[in-house]
């Protein structure tokens, strides 16, 4: 299992303070619950871990395509705060394709759990589904699981997205940009996924150790050649 004591003192990607990536973002005093995840008996799988990513979602690509659903009404309709990159989730990856998942029965988070990572995964349902189909297979507390995502979220400094979304860039200059704000992070830990041209996720390859590692080839994500188009930010 993953141990408080292998992500304390992690935040030490970047030599200056993390940026907030959630504007003004307070939790609401009413979430809704969220509703548990059974998983089917051939969609669990406990292989050894080998490795992790954190996955990052780029907000305005989210809410552009789907704002409308319900799913994402916290992300998008600004009741809460006005995100930028928000925890996709942290994952327990394997030497192979069949990545951990599911490995033990998840009961449904906490009003504390949930009020207290609402900010950085801005889903109620998200925050449920990250903790049944990753973090079982990774820590035996929800709290630890989010604990180790938020240190990992909060030691990163983001780019001038606003600036980059009204230039022209391809996945590689992205790459370079993202990294030189965070020196202990390479281009070769950085993986970027699109919706055709335009920027939805941003994956960090991490070793067991919680650290970057080169990402796996079938990692990688989008090639450096690909142009890359941002969504900005709402006005």
């Amino acid at each position: 299992t993953l141990a408080f004591a292998a992500f304390v003192g992690l935040a030490t990607f970047v030599e200056r303070p993390a940026v907030a990536q959630a504007w003004q973002c307070k939790a609401p005093a009413n979430l809704a619950r969220p509703v548990i995840e059974l998983p089917k008996k051939s969609d669990i799988r406990r292989t050894p871990v080998d490795a992790y990513m954190l996955a990052l979602s780029w907000s305005r690509e989210r809410c552009r395509t789907g704002g409308k659903d319900p799913d994402n009404r916290l992300q998008c309709d600004g009741s809460i705060g006005d995100f930028g990159f928000i925890v996709h989730g942290l994952w327990p990856e394997a030497k192979g394709p069949d990545y951990p998942q599911y490995c033990k029965k998840a009961g449904v988070l906490s009003r504390k759990v949930i009020a207290d990572n609402i900010c950085m995964t801005p889903s109620v349902q998200l925050l449920q589904h990250e903790w049944a189909k990753h973090g079982t297979c990774m820590t035996n507390k929800p709290e630890t699981y989010f604990a180790a995502a938020k240190t990992l979220f909060q030691a990163l400094e983001f780019p001038d997205m606003e600036r980059l979304s009204r230039g022209k860039q391809n996945v590689g200059t992205f790459k370079s940009q993202f990294a030189r704000a965070n020196p202990g992070v390479p281009m070769s830990s950085i993986s970027v996924r699109t919706n055709g041209p335009w920027l939805s996720e941003v994956r960090i390859c991490l070793g067991l150790d919680l650290k970057p590692m080169p990402c796996r080839p079938e990692d990688r994500g989008a090639r450096n050649q690909m142009p890359l188009q941002i969504w900005p930010r709402a006005s």
